[in-house]
């Protein structure tokens, strides 16, 4: 049995292009002759790891907190993918297993558009992605919505450099943080035996 961190490290990560820079700063220090060490942090909630909440793209709609634990946690597949996936793409994708509820894309693949409705449509519970976002570019607001209304969870920023394509357990829970639009997740892939 074989566990695989598929998580980045917070303040290390790839930042999406505007987003605050994570930093954490020690408020004591035993090393400066304090009773302990102890730290305050200051991200992002999309920083590193972490999961999308409808709350990103929708006025008064659900925190990280929708998702049901069964959602983030379960048989998914890891699928090589590069580039910006279409509708045709991510039905290739889909054919190659049956039933698959949670997908993840090795190799800096983002979705179209069209992308987002075949998950849709497929009965996909949740997807991720290795770039700091699950879209391209000039699609994010319009996929991001697509995919949350479902509400498909979303998990951005992944590293699955250790895992090859095929079966996993996956375990994806967030922090819990009420009315958050983002949070940071410790992402971990169980090889099947």
């Amino acid at each position: 049995m074989k566990l695989i961190d598929i998580s980045r490290e917070l303040t290390s990560a790839p930042v999406y292009p505007g987003d605050r820079v994570p930093s954490v700063t020690h408020v004591t220090d035993v090393n400066a002759g304090d009773a302990a060490t102890v730290s305050d942090i200051s991200a992002c909630l999309h920083n590193g790891t972490h999961l999308d909440a409808p709350c990103h793209f929708f006025q008064n709609a659900d925190d990280v907190n929708v998702y049901p634990l069964d959602t983030l946690c379960g048989e998914c597949f890891v699928a090589e993918a590069a580039g910006v996936l279409t509708g045709e793409d991510m039905e290739k994708i889909l054919s190659r297993r049956v039933g698959i509820e949670r997908l993840l894309l090795k190799g800096g693949a983002t979705l179209s558009q069209s992308a987002a409705f075949v998950l849709c449509d497929a009965g996909v519970k949740l997807v991720g992605v290795e770039d700091t976002s699950v879209a391209a570019p000039a699609e994010t607001a319009v996929v991001h919505r697509k995919l949350l209304a479902e509400p498909i969870a979303i998990l951005e920023n992944l590293d699955l450099s250790e895992a090859s394509e095929g079966w996993y357990l996956l375990f994806a829970a967030p922090i819990k943080i009420s009315g958050a639009d983002g949070a940071p997740v410790r992402a971990l892939l169980l090889e099947r035996n």
